[in-house]
């Protein structure tokens, strides 16, 4: 042993932790952007992801908008007209491989783009990631969980939007987010989009449905990056806390369409959708805004934390939230004084929440039950996190009745 002569320090770790800040708003879209028209020497993004904040990178990185082509008037609606930031951008569109010839010359076709190449997958080869199985990749690459996952122009294939329901679970085997997949125009009316939905089997927990086309300036945009826009905008103005729904928050267009007519549903055509687990946008009281707060699990499920959207992704929040801070923690010896700091640093942040009203209450115990000895000896250890989000207030009910006790008011002196 080392001899000492004379005073020293020393420090312990602290005994609560900060909790690292979640990003549950930050959308991950997959689509097709014009790379080929970029300027000389820019590298082409193709299926690689790449955060963008502000328009300027997204032209630099993407091009401008084009015709047939997602991605730039995504980029455009959801950090211009929203003015939200970041989002993780996607492209699948190789000018190499999707091309047609015309009049002898090869030419860049979007065209060509499938649903196959936005779900993408793994190459046994070399391993490479393309399309939507690059989600894994964006926190390695960034440090940011994504939020939502969307898809405009492509969500509307049942098969694109079963895999970005499926994408949004166990993200890099830990996190979970939620993903906005949109109703095709091929379903003539509001009322067969139920069928459509269970034809396809699209009742994911994690997945939101949305009905109709925004209309901005007299074209047709998708209801899935709205909806992603107002996701956002609502959480940033509750310190980035997804507590509160999204319904009912204006959507930045002029109206409303379907299969290239008008739509204007009244609000009982709007609540049958919402019973059927579909969000859309009504113009009603206070303009036109998005409607709905069931996930596409609803009403097969009726689980609040599955069908709910803001409970929902309450959960994705308090789960990544749990991840992202405990993980300093792995490795450290099992012992009283880490189920101590798990338990203080977890229960300070949710009582922080609930006095906010973010949470109804919440708190992280250390159970007898949950965890058996040979778990324990194993390095295995369970903490029971109990909290109860807010629901949303869909229905309030005014109970009229006439009260004849009133008439004596007409003998008032």
């Amino acid at each position: 042993m080392p001899y000492y002569h004379g005073v020293y320090t020393r420090e312990q770790a602290t005994s609560l932790l900060p909790p690292v800040r979640v990003d549950v708003s930050m959308p991950v879209i997959v689509g097709t952007a014009p790379v080929h028209t970029l300027e000389d020497g820019v590298e082409m993004a193709i299926n690689k992801p790449e955060l963008i904040f502000t328009m300027a990178e997204a032209v630099a990185r993407f091009g401008a908008d084009a015709p047939g082509f997602t991605i730039p008037k995504a980029l455009s609606i959801y950090l211009s007209r929203y003015g939200m930031a970041p989002i993780c951008v996607i492209n699948v569109f190789d000018p190499a491989v999707h091309k047609s010839v015309v009049e002898d010359v090869d030419t860049p076709d979007v065209s060509l783009v499938t649903a196959s190449d936005i779900i993408g997958g793994i190459s046994a080869g070399t391993g490479k990631r393309a399309g939507l199985e690059l989600v894994g990749e964006v926190f390695p690459r960034f440090g940011l969980i994504p939020g939502q996952i969307i898809a405009p122009g492509f969500s509307d294939n049942p098969s694109v939007a079963l895999v970005i329901g499926a994408k949004c679970a166990s993200i890099s085997g830990h996190f979970n987010c939620i993903g906005i997949a949109d109703i095709p125009a091929s379903i003539a009316n509001y009322t067969l989009a139920h069928e459509y939905v269970m034809d396809n089997n699209l009742t994911d927990k994690n997945l939101t449905l949305f009905f109709g086309r925004p209309v901005f300036d007299g074209k047709e945009e998708f209801g899935s990056v709205h909806w992603a826009g107002i996701s956002a905008q609502r959480d940033s103005e509750n310190e980035g806390i997804p507590y509160w729904s999204p319904s009912n928050k204006r959507l930045l267009a002029n109206g409303m369409s379907h299969a290239g007519n008008e739509l204007v549903l009244d609000a009982q055509q709007a609540a049958y959708l919402n019973s059927q687990g579909i969000v859309t946008g009504l113009s009603w009281i206070g303009g036109l805004v998005g409607w709905g707060n069931r996930t596409a699990a609803y009403p097969g499920v009726t689980d609040v934390k599955d069908t709910f959207i803001p409970i929902r992704r309450m959960f994705n929040f308090v789960g990544n939230t749990l991840v992202t801070t405990a993980w300093q923690l792995v490795d450290r010896p099992l012992n009283r004084r880490l189920a101590g700091t798990v338990c203080d640093t977890f229960n300070v942040w949710l009582n922080g929440l609930a006095r906010r009203e973010f949470l109804l209450g919440g708190r992280v115990e250390f159970l007898p039950d949950d965890n058996p000895t040979t778990d324990l000896m194993d390095g295995i250890a369970r903490f029971h996190v109990f909290f109860t989000p807010p629901s949303p207030a869909r229905e309030l009910d005014f109970i009229l009745e006439y009260d004849p006790a009133y008439i004596q008011t007409l003998f008032a002196a």
